[in-house]
């Protein structure tokens, strides 16, 4: 039994990290194309290009299309209004901000997904874990400096969206017991596809950019891309499909407090990330935050493998 439980929060752990990769590669195709794109175009190229992977190849590996049908249609309606209000959210501010500082303030995801874990999954968190969400927070904060400047208005953006994205892994969490990763997958692409296509017949024309930066974001006229802007599109869709199936697997193995460490990983990349494509090169604090992050994981794998809990109990759910 603890042989399969360790099995099970290292793979766990690996899909987490495998998905913050996928979605770091998402975060940079959103910054790139924002400049010449609205955000609701991005998103429906991006959508289109992961739904045809899930249907023509995840879903049919993972066990067919009779693994959509769910019990828990309710929460999967409420898992697309998170997700899409974190999209939303923290898109808007990385359109505006240096990808580093964007991706540094929307890791508070991690350690309010630890406390709601607790309050709404009764869950336990060891001192162990609570460490390890602390000391990557305090990486964070090495990294963002709190101030003025770290702290105006377009830096609540990311804030916002990482408490949607922590409410996106409460609920998936919630629905892990009796849906597949690909269904959990599914349903928030599917969602994306539909509000995207809607926002696009609201906005695409244009006439209600304004030219102001941030909101234009979203209210840019539709554009349709050229030349190797193709590839970025597809790179961002199939960059979703896989974070997207890769973090349902992993809040579907392991503890919600136990996978959000692990998250942290993005930030580093977003780092390099941002050096290489946008020249946003950082300082020591963001290497010595970077540093604190990473450890805090480390250091929950190290002593998650060596002393596993109890696996939780499932909780009974109604149909939806």
């Amino acid at each position: 039994m603890r042989t399969a439980l360790i099995n099970s929060n290292v793979l766990g752990i690996l899909a987490a990290i495998g998905a913050a990769v996928a979605f770091s590669v998402i975060d940079v195709t959103f910054k790139f194309l924002s400049d010449g794109y609205p955000l609701y175009q991005v998103v429906f190229f991006r959508s289109v290009v992961a739904l045809a992977l899930l249907l023509a190849i995840i879903i049919p590996l993972e066990g067919g299309y009779r693994i959509l049908r769910t019990r828990n249609t309710r929460l999967h309606l409420m898992r697309v209004a998170a997700v899409a209000f974190a999209n939303i959210s923290f898109f808007s501010g990385l359109a505006v901000l240096p990808l580093a500082e964007a991706v540094a303030i929307a890791f508070a995801t991690p350690l309010i997904v630890t406390i709601l874990s607790v309050l709404f999954l009764k869950e336990r968190v060891g001192p162990w874990r609570w460490g390890a969400v602390i000391v990557g927070f305090s990486g964070i904060l090495v990294i963002v400096k709190p101030g003025m400047d770290a702290f105006q208005p377009y830096a609540l953006l990311p804030f916002f969206g990482s408490c949607g994205y922590a409410t996106l892994h409460i609920l998936t969490r919630r629905a892990g017991g009796s849906d597949k990763a690909a269904t959990l997958s599914f349903y928030p692409t599917l969602g994306f596809l539909i509000i995207s296509a809607l926002a696009g017949l609201i906005f695409g024309h244009g006439n209600w950019a304004t030219g102001a930066p941030l909101t234009d974001v979203v209210l840019k006229p539709w554009a349709w891309p050229e030349g190797f802007e193709w590839g970025i599109f597809a790179i961002a869709g199939v960059s979703g499909a896989i974070g997207g199936y890769l973090v349902g697997q992993a809040y579907r193995m392991c503890e919600a407090g136990l996978v959000a460490p692990f998250e942290y990983i993005a930030m580093p990349l977003a780092v390099v990330w941002g050096g290489l494509v946008f020249a946003e090169w950082p300082d020591q604090s963001v290497w010595l935050g970077s540093a604190l992050i990473i450890g805090a994981g480390l250091v929950s794998l190290w002593r998650e493998t060596r002393t596993p809990g109890p696996p939780p109990r499932p909780r009974p759910r109604s149909s939806g």
